[in-house]
């Protein structure tokens, strides 16, 4: 069994996404991203799942301590919640989900690129007054941009990597 991104259901064989491990929240997506690939990957025997909110939790936690939640997506969360809670690979070329696995120490694989070479750590720096902060969990998701404000000035806060 493995769990499977997105990407995965967009661009493997079905012979390939038979069998896999999906969360429901992907089901929209993938109707929203390719119509015609929604109603082929719906004929296929995939395992569509809930997501436990006690996963989202773990998700959320591991995807904080590596500082890849604020760029991940509510449906990336799920994946990842999936592959945590059920303790299975994950098959994404998502470099923030690899990058959230591998730092967690769980197995994930590449869909169709060579995949993250190394794991980075993230966190939160002011563009004010430069003080720097892990992730929170509850950190709300966003593409780019400020993550929050800082605490000690009230400057925005941007998603850096860590030296």
């Amino acid at each position: 069994m493995r769990v499977l991104d997105t990407a995965a259901l967009l661009y493997w064989p079905v012979t390939e996404i038979a069998g896999g491990v999906c969360s429901i929240s992907q089901q929209n997506e993938l109707e929203r991203v390719s119509p015609q690939r929604y109603m082929l990957v719906s004929s296929i025997d995939i395992d569509w799942r809930d997501v436990d909110p006690s996963w989202l939790e773990k998700a959320r936690v591991a995807a904080a301590d590596s500082g890849d939640l604020p760029r991940l997506s509510p449906v990336d969360v799920d994946v990842l919640a999936l592959a945590i809670g059920l303790n299975l690979p994950l098959y994404t070329d998502d470099y923030r989900l690899q990058n959230t696995m591998q730092k967690a120490g769980l197995e994930t694989h590449s869909v169709g690129t060579s995949g993250a070479k190394k794991v980075w750590k993230w966190e939160l720096r002011c563009t004010g007054c430069g003080s720097k902060e892990p992730v929170p969990t509850d950190v709300e998701s966003s593409k780019k941009g400020p993550v929050k404000d800082c605490d000690i000035c009230g400057a925005p806060m941007l998603l850096k990597r860590a030296k």
